[in-house]
């Protein structure tokens, strides 16, 4: 079988929908994995060359394939791996996303979580620039400037690959409002509190393969949601595992994350808040109050 043969896209996206569904998520979402697995086995022309060739809308035109599923055959065309399989597994670590970014090795990626305790591209760019980074060694002021220029080049490119036309001519928002996320946070935690979650096994950090980490998937307006506690290094040695929420978000080919943890200085002190938006959680609690 060719590593990228149509029968081994099509076992990625059934394997996607096999775990959605232990994890009781939505029923469209997972019909729509398991009908484009069925599309993609049964196309004519070879998906993974059509990816190669940049010629996404001959994939989008397959039955059931629209742009969240297309964009996750294209990951897994180019790279061989797959995030939200990984995700599904709560195996996906801040460290893998921070080494897709040139000049930061596995080392430096790991450091970066570690001391930051930050766990996405953007929060990532927001420490680039407001001099968290160069306290981590091994940044200096031009590995700094590179990581600058990647990230910037690689985060417009993803908006301008995401936000090209589709069949709804609808605007869309590039992230979900902090009113949404804590909300969602809220409810990830109270729902794991009471035990009303299913649980999944990480390897990561977990010798006895037990299943305790709660993974939460719901749908608000046009975003889907998956919530997991923290289940990194920092979180463990911090003892903040059951404090910081990872929330994934998807739309249409969108997809990004964030982490939703209480504060504990400032105005917003013993207050849940979405890391990097601190800004607009205090314009939220300032309208909440």
């Amino acid at each position: 079988m060719k590593k990228n043969s149509n029968r081994k896209i099509a076992q990625l996206l059934e394997s996607i929908a096999d775990l959605l569904e232990i994890q009781e998520a939505n029923f469209h979402k997972i019909r729509a994995y398991r009908k484009g697995a069925e599309a993609v086995r049964s196309a004519d022309a070879s998906i993974a060359r059509l990816v190669r060739k940049n010629d996404m809308q001959s994939i989008k035109d397959l039955p059931f394939i629209g742009e969240g599923i297309a964009s996750a055959i294209a990951e897994f065309v180019k790279t061989g791996k797959s995030r939200l399989f990984e995700r599904l597994q709560g195996e996906i670590s801040p460290e893998d996303i921070f080494a897709r970014v040139p000049s930061i090795g596995k080392d430096l990626a790991r450091r970066i979580s570690e001391r930051l305790g930050i766990h996405s591209l953007e929060e990532l760019e927001l420490a680039a620039h407001d001099g968290r980074l160069e306290k981590i060694e091994g940044f200096g002021p031009k590995r700094i400037q590179s990581v600058r220029t990647s990230l910037a080049g690689m985060l417009s490119g993803a908006a301008q690959r995401h936000i090209h036309k589709t069949e709804s001519k609808k605007p869309r928002s590039k992230k979900p409002g902090v009113d949404v996320l804590l909300s969602l946070d809220a409810e990830y935690r109270r729902r794991a509190e009471a035990d009303k979650l299913k649980k999944i096994s990480p390897r990561r950090f977990n010798p006895e393969g037990k299943a305790w980490l709660p993974i939460m998937h719901a749908d608000r307006g046009e975003w889907s949601f998956t919530l997991l506690f923290s289940n990194t290094a920092r979180a463990h040695n911090l003892d903040k595992v059951k404090d910081w929420v990872v929330v994934y978000y998807e739309n249409r080919g969108i997809e990004d994350q964030c982490t939703v943890v209480t504060e504990n200085r400032g105005a917003l002190e013993g207050k849940r808040v979405v890391r990097g938006r601190e800004a607009e959680c205090r314009r939220y609690y300032g309208a909440a109050s």
